[in-house]
């Protein structure tokens, strides 16, 4: 499959290294230009682009990148991707921390990646945002493990969902249908699944649990 990656920082650098190392045809960009990322493309074999050309031909695109860096993006970032790309966003929202400030998400009660989603102007899939990324690396399991973790998974294309649970699979880990993406919150930072390291069940359950107040920690 061929796949795009915006953003070389830890989940997207362990993506790169497990998704080609998986036999995938990665392409891989970051801000400060393909130049930038030689050392990880003779690591993995993955191709360095610009990040224009980053989701050109590509089945799954993953955007993982500072929220406030995605405006940035370069405008018609996707459309040289393929019909019906999977449009994987890992991001979250740390007002506190990096992001300053959204109003659309602190005021209006945009979920990240519906945010996220209408910068880009194509459907998201909301995946990896609560993973840590060592655990990419280090913890995939066969299916049927007892310690195989599992991943929750948002968003409204239904067949886009199927594409990106079946990879996560493919990298040794469970999914868990966290719904669409206005029920994305239940995944965000601050809330009990976020950062879990547990199956499937235990995944589900926390997604019933969450709250849709942001706690304090989280908000501008």
């Amino acid at each position: 499959m061929k796949i795009g990656i915006i953003g070389a920082g830890n989940i997207g650098g362990n993506l790169t290294r497990r998704l080609t190392a998986l036999g995938h045809d990665v392409s891989v960009a970051n801000s400060r230009g393909p130049e930038t990322l030689e050392e990880l493309a003779e690591e993995t074999g993955a191709t360095p682009v610009p990040a224009a050309e980053a989701a050109k031909g590509a089945q799954v695109v993953v955007v993982t990148v500072p929220l406030k860096r995605v405006p940035d993006l370069p405008s018609g970032l996707l459309d040289g991707a393929a019909e019906g790309a999977a449009v994987i966003d890992t991001g979250n929202y740390y007002p506190q921390q990096r992001d300053g400030r959204i109003a659309a998400i602190e005021d209006e009660g945009l979920t990240e990646s519906r945010w996220t989603e209408q910068h880009l102007g194509h459907p998201v899939i909301k995946a990896f945002n609560g993973t840590y990324a060592q655990d990419i690396l280090e913890r995939p399991r066969p299916a049927g493990d007892p310690e195989r973790m599992a991943l929750p998974v948002a968003g409204d294309d239904t067949a886009a969902k199927q594409v990106v649970r079946d990879l996560i699979d493919e990298l040794g880990f469970d999914t868990v249908d966290a719904g669409g993406i206005d029920e994305s919150w239940r995944q965000q930072p601050g809330t009990p699944v976020y950062g879990l390291r547990a199956g499937a069940e235990a995944v589900r359950k926390a997604l019933t649990e969450a709250s849709l107040e942001r706690p304090a920690d989280f908000r501008g």
